[in-house]
């Protein structure tokens, strides 16, 4: 079914926001790939690049790249992200050997504990340096930015936390000039985005080493960038967009897992409960009240006349959210045995094997059983939203 697309001076700059989630983000890519199936069924043109501002925090600040790496051909871009979050295992993100992982997790426990006996103070629990190595067969930064200059797409942003200073920054790489944006603990870089900036970004704490990166002629050192998040999409608008797609990688009315009523709700909890606690702090909370923040703020736009509107330069802003249906850590449950035995036996010292743990155990499962049925679910999520879909494409 052939349908009457928006053109680009109508439809104006489509924006795609990305949230973190680590091996979550592989519910992203089957939404992804789900809109392809769907635009390109109803005659979306060839070639043609929906989304103009391409958005990305943590795992989905690779999703981000690698989508506007290969823009010219977005169809095929999603189609590649599809075959490499479904083929994932976590030798390709971090080191699953005994020396790699086990030795690294024993010298992370030394460091925190009796750091004043331990001369190689560790980064992090886990050593990510295979994720460097895939993330250079995946993204060429010189493709990223001949895609730029040919149009293909207008920015690319992504955002990271410094440790060092405690400032929220977003890098950016736009086409036409752009200015910095600056925002309480919050600022706007232009620079040109690569493995490093994603590396940054990917960086979940504790889990994953901070990297360095330059900020105003300065060497600070980076962790994932949803720290301190407190405005996700703001980076699209900024940017110019208009209409903002956000694909999420919780439930956006998530909370913690439940315990059932058997008496493990009385159990203190594991480290593994806290951490995976921790994590929904820090990637899942600051969307919903950001969406509801952007809906508030079209709502008051919406009162003010046409013509004292284009004074003041505010504009409304069409938003379309998809999250998952389903709860990742409840469907990570019965995968975290497919994970390395080193690893297993590391989650099992922090209580993260089992039902309680599943949290932090979602993040860390990039295991092509696990991913796959969150690329399975988002497509099923965003066929379940095709009118919505359609609506906000077309014409």
């Amino acid at each position: 079914m052939a349908r009457a697309w928006c053109n680009r001076g109508t439809m104006g700059k489509v924006g795609l926001i990305l949230t973190g989630g680590g091996a979550r983000a592989a519910y992203q890519v089957g939404v992804l790939d789900g809109i392809r199936e769907l635009l390109c069924a109803d005659g979306w043109p060839p070639g043609r690049n929906p989304f103009r501002v391409i958005c990305g925090t943590s795992a989905g600040a690779i999703n981000a790249a690698t989508l506007a790496a290969h823009s010219d051909d977005w169809c095929a871009a999603i189609e590649g992200m599809t075959r490499v979050w479904g083929d994932f295992e976590p030798a390709q993100v971090y080191r699953v050997d005994a020396r790699g992982a086990i030795g690294n997790a024993v010298r992370w426990v030394l460091g925190t504990t009796f750091g004043w006996l331990v001369r190689n103070k560790p980064r992090s629990l886990f050593d990510n340096d295979p994720l460097e190595l895939l993330l250079r067969t995946m993204i060429d930064e010189r493709k990223l930015q001949s895609a730029l200059e040919a149009g293909q797409f207008d920015a690319l942003a992504v955002t990271a936390s410094s440790y060092t200073s405690g400032q929220h920054v977003t890098y950016f790489q736009a086409r036409n000039g752009q200015s910095p944006w600056f925002r309480n603990q919050r600022v706007a870089v232009p620079a040109r985005i690569g493995i490093k900036h994603l590396l940054a970004s990917s960086a979940i704490p504790f889990i994953f080493p901070a990297v360095a990166l330059q900020l105003d002629g300065r060497r600070e050192f980076f962790g994932d960038g949803s720290m301190r998040q407190t405005s996700p999409v703001s980076p699209a608008i900024h940017l110019g967009s208009d209409r903002v797609l956000v694909i999420g990688a919780a439930q956006l009315q998530a909370g913690t897992l439940r315990a059932g009523h058997t008496g493990s709700q009385y159990l203190y909890p594991s480290l593994a409960q806290i951490a995976g606690h921790a994590m929904a702090s820090i990637f899942l909370d600051a969307l919903p009240s950001d969406i509801e923040r952007v809906e508030r703020v079209n709502q008051t736009v919406g009162l003010i006349p046409p013509a004292e509107r284009a004074k003041s330069g505010l504009r409304q802003v069409d938003l379309l959210a998809i999250a998952p249906s389903r709860r990742l850590d409840v469907i990570a449950i019965p995968y975290v045995k497919t994970l390395p035995r080193t690893v297993r036996t590391i989650l099992r010292m922090l209580g993260g094997t089992g039902r309680r743990g599943s949290g932090l155990a979602s993040y860390l499962l990039f295991e092509r059983a696990y991913t796959r049925r969150l690329i399975d679910l988002g497509r099923k999520d965003a066929a379940a939203r095709a009118e919505q879909i359609r609506k906000f494409f077309a014409d």
